[in-house]
């Protein structure tokens, strides 16, 4: 019984050592193309980590051959950090357990982010549904002081289909300037409440459950 478990144990164990190179791997394959990068890094000037989420954009005249990788730019399209990304740590967790690679193999990011304080540095790859959320968020939330709007706007991004996602993300962003702003402004409402509004903390209170 002794030999056996032990030997069971170290199977395990090296089959988790297997299983934890293959993740990785995939998340390095996944990377150079994904629509989506997530970087976590420091910057001297705010508490670390930084979370930046960068868009993959491509050039207008280009032509799609599935026998060529397709070239492209990373944009920055948002940042969080401090007690607004402390906030917002467990709504992320889910959009990040949910993201998959092009054979929708869930890449497993959100095991990156249960360490306090999260030690990871680097770079994630990010499918377009958590992408799109995760961009939206960082939007959304820069600017706002009230901690409670943040997170709350962070917990109904998280409940969003993917289309959902793309769609709100679309409105906010590729509109011109000033239409973009007025959409931003009212999401900001629409999703995190008034300023001062009693309902946000009971709304926040259900959505924690």
């Amino acid at each position: 019984m002794t030999v056996g478990g032990s030997y069971m144990a170290k199977r395990s164990t090296s089959d988790s050592i297997m299983s934890r190179h293959s993740l990785i791997a995939r998340r390095e394959a996944f990377l150079g193309e994904s629509p989506w990068v997530l970087r976590l890094t420091e910057h001297k000037d705010k508490p670390a980590p930084v979370m930046i989420v960068k868009e993959r954009v491509y050039p207008a005249n280009l032509v799609d051959d599935p026998g060529q990788p397709r070239a492209g730019r990373l944009k920055d399209t948002g940042f969080i950090y401090g007690q607004a990304l402390h906030r917002c740590l467990k709504p992320l967790r889910e959009i990040f357990a949910r993201v998959c690679d092009e054979d929708a193999v869930p890449l497993e990011l959100h095991q990156l982010l249960s360490a306090r304080p999260i030690a990871y540095r680097g770079n994630l790859p990010l499918d377009e549904e958590g992408g799109s959320k995760i961009a939206l968020l960082l939007i959304l939330q820069h600017r706002v002081q009230d901690l409670d709007r943040i997170e709350l706007m962070a917990w109904r991004i998280q409940r969003f289909t993917r289309e959902e996602a793309v769609y709100w993300l679309s409105r906010a962003t590729q509109y011109g300037e000033a239409p973009n702003r007025w959409a931003q402004s009212g999401m900001r409402v629409m999703l995190g409440g008034q300023p001062g509004d009693e309902n946000i903390a009971k709304m926040l209170a259900d959505l924690r459950k």
